[in-house]
Formats: C-alpha cells, structure tokens, sequence
C-alpha cells in the first residue's frame, strides 16, 4: 500500500487558534479551561468549559469575519464554523490546492464530528414548539448535517474526490484521520483533509451530559484545576469546543511537488468493546485491542513508541482503565515511556479530540517535547509510566502513538512516526 504523510495542520482550540500558537501554550503549562460566560448555567451542575477565546486572529484568537463572509456565517452551526476555520488552516499550512480537474478529483475531504450542529437543533426545536414552524430557516438542515463540514470544506475548495464524514462519538476525530489515509493508501485519492469538529459548550450540550453525571462539578470555582486525568481528586471530565485538521497526503505526490512533511502515519487500529453504552469493558480490552490493531497494521511495536498521548479524559472509571491496557500491552516497553493527557490543558473537545490531539502527537515528534498532564498532583494508582506531571518533558520522539475512545464501545489509535 501506499504510504500517507501529513503536509498541513489546522486548529481551533480552547488555548486558542493555529498550530503553533496553541502548542506553545500547552507545553507552558496553560489552561484553556473557563467558567461558562456565554449562557445562562444557573440550572446545570457543570458551570466550567474549554471554550474557544473570541477576537483578534493576531492574539491567537477567532474572529470569524477574518475566516467566513458575514452572510455565510448565518448559514452555518458553529461547529461548521470551527472546522471551516481549521481546514482552511491546514489546507494553507500545506499550500497544496488543485489547479486541474484531475487534480480536484483526487483530492477528498473527511471531516467529522460527535453530535453535530446542537445549538441549531436546539434553536429550531424552540421554534417549532412556540408556534414559529413557519419562520426556521432554509439553512437549518444544511447546518445541523455532520457531513456538511465536508460538503462546505469542498465547495470552497473544489476538492472533488472522497467526501464523506465520521460519526463514531468522542473517537471521531482519530477515526476520520485514520480512515482518510487509508482512502490514500488504496489509491481513491492522493489527497485528504481530515479531522474533526465540535461544538457542544451550549446549554442542551452540558445539560445532557449532566444529566448522564459524566462533567466535573467540584472546581466550577477553579476552572482551570478541573480536568485532572490520573489524579486521585478527578471527578469527571470538561466539555470543550474546537477543530482540528490535517492534510494527508501520498508520500511521493508530497515530495514531487516540494511540500514540508510534518509526519508520516505509522499504523491506525480499530475495535468495538461490544460491552455497555459508555463504560470501557474491563481491563480496557477494546482499547488494548485497537493499539494492538494499530501496531499490526503499521510494522511497529510498543517498543519503537516513546509517547503516548492518552485519552484521559479525568473521569474515575477511564483514565485507569486505560492506562492499565497500555500496561498491558506495553509490558517492559512501558518503563521510561512518557504517557500524558493534553485534555487537562483543552478539556474534551469529544469528536474533535482526537484530531487536535494528532496535531499535538505530530508537534511532539517535531520539537522533541511531550506535553504535560496539568493537575496530576496524587496519582490514583502508581505505573512504571511516565504519566508527564505538571511540566513539559524535552525527549526524542520518533513515534507517537495516540487514543481515542467512544460511547456505544468505539475504539481507535493511530501512529505517527518521523518521517524519512
């Protein structure tokens, strides 16, 4: 098969806009994490959120008008707006785009996300129930559709080839990227924007997962302590909002035509736990399963990994559950390895998760640093992992293989390594 790298990055993120901006602040140290300004949390447990900074794109914040026509803006839910902004990141990082119909025909889009257009369902659903049925917008399916952040990213783009989306809940991200680079490996395309989007920090968004008890509600007055994956104090995860995006793309159409390479992928594994709608099965066997699939796929072992970038999401339940599969399947492997959870600086961003945690595992691999896990003060249980504590760590870092996991017992990983 052929072999897929990475020539663009994107990213919108609670530490704020741009690959290189934001990965500055999380090796820092920094918090995107904040109290919910922007609606009313009288009535929710959860008041706390990784939301995306608004203003100048100079400051490494979004300001929508420097990315989206006004008229267009109205067209779209927001979390089209954030992949918009991201693909468009990562489409120039690349500066790759397709001047000849051939060329449009093999370049493809897939971009998903977990829930989708909420803030316009909600909206719409208010609508209806007071009587206004008559007076929704034309636009509103059109912006509530996941796979209309791929349509939108092709329109604007001409990208003619695969256009498709995953759906797979907080292991999206993971499984959009994965899946599009196997579209290249095949040969349907030479190109591929991926990633994912999301934006659930909205009153029906927090309420729901409330509602399922799965939000951290014991550091509303510490939003920035909040998301502490591994700590013994953790007490459920942070909501977050955000996207991001890669360009993959064919090794040698990359190298024919000049283009930087930021990573190769090394391996992309899949499994389902077929055991309950949210909990991990024991011992994480899904997890194990999907690494032990990735490693297979890609000629690599646990050995030639030296960071992992976790799902970790601070809740009781997962964050042991995983770490002891990668015990498991690590073994020896696993002593001196680094291991840390980024959504302690970003909070959850769900189905975008696993695509900006694949541009932290790339950024990683580029600068030889591992990001930290902030908050992890009193480990709930020891490991000979390195679990990366409160400061960043400066190490090699060939391959990087990173988590992502779902409710309904979705599992992916995937690998990156250095490319050569």
């Amino acid at each position: 098969m052929r072999r897929v790298v990475v020539t663009g990055m994107g990213i919108v993120s609670p530490l704020g806009i741009g690959a290189d901006y934001v990965w500055k602040r999380l090796v820092n140290g920094e918090s995107g994490i904040t109290a919910i300004q922007s609606f009313d949390t009288t009535e929710l447990t959860a008041k706390i959120a990784g939301q995306v900074p608004a203003g100048l794109a100079a400051e490494g914040k979004l300001d929508l008008a420097e990315w989206i026509p006004v008229k267009e803006v109205k067209k779209m839910d927001r979390f089209i707006h954030l992949g918009l902004v991201a693909a468009s990141q990562a489409i120039e990082d690349s500066g790759y785009v397709p001047a000849t119909e051939e060329e449009k025909y093999a370049a493809g889009v897939m971009i998903g996300s977990g829930i989708g257009g909420l803030q316009s369902i909600y909206d719409a659903s208010v609508m209806v129930h007071e009587g206004r049925a008559k007076r929704l917008s034309p636009f509103f399916i059109p912006s509530a559709l996941i796979n209309l952040i791929s349509g939108q990213v092709s329109i604007k783009y001409g990208l003619k080839g695969p256009n498709h989306s995953a759906v797979t809940a907080c292991a999206t991200g993971v499984h959009a990227i994965g899946d599009a680079a196997r579209l290249i490996a095949f040969g349907d395309a030479d190109v591929m924007v991926a990633g994912g989007a999301e934006a659930a920090v909205n009153t029906l968004g927090i309420a729901g997962f409330c509602a399922a008890r799965a939000l951290s509600t014991g550091f509303n007055d510490r939003p920035a302590e909040a998301s502490r994956p591994w700590d013994k104090d953790r007490d459920g995860f942070v909501m977050g909002e955000g996207a991001g995006v890669l360009v993959l793309e064919e090794r040698e159409h990359a190298i024919a035509r000049g283009a930087k390479i930021y990573a190769e992928i090394g391996g992309y594994g899949m499994s389902g736990d077929a055991h309950h709608i949210t909990a991990p099965a024991d011992h994480h066997d899904g997890a194990f399963r999907a690494m032990k699939a990735a490693f297979k796929s890609g000629g690599l072992t646990p050995a030639d990994v030296q960071y992992v970038n976790a799902h970790g999401t601070s809740t009781p339940m997962g964050d042991d559950l995983e770490l002891e599969a990668v015990e498991n399947l690590f073994g020896e492997a696993g002593r001196g390895l680094a291991m840390s959870s980024t959504k302690s600086a970003t909070g959850h961003l769900l189905g975008a998760a696993g695509a900006i945690e694949a541009i932290f595992s790339i950024m990683a691999i580029r600068d030889n640093v591992v990001p930290p896990t902030l908050n992890l003060h009193e480990p709930s249980r020891a490991s000979v992992i390195d679990r990366v504590a409160l400061t960043a760590q400066q190490r090699r870092v060939d391959v990087v293989l990173s988590n992502s996991f779902g409710f309904g017992g979705t599992n992916a990983s995937i690998l990156f390594k250095r490319a050569a």
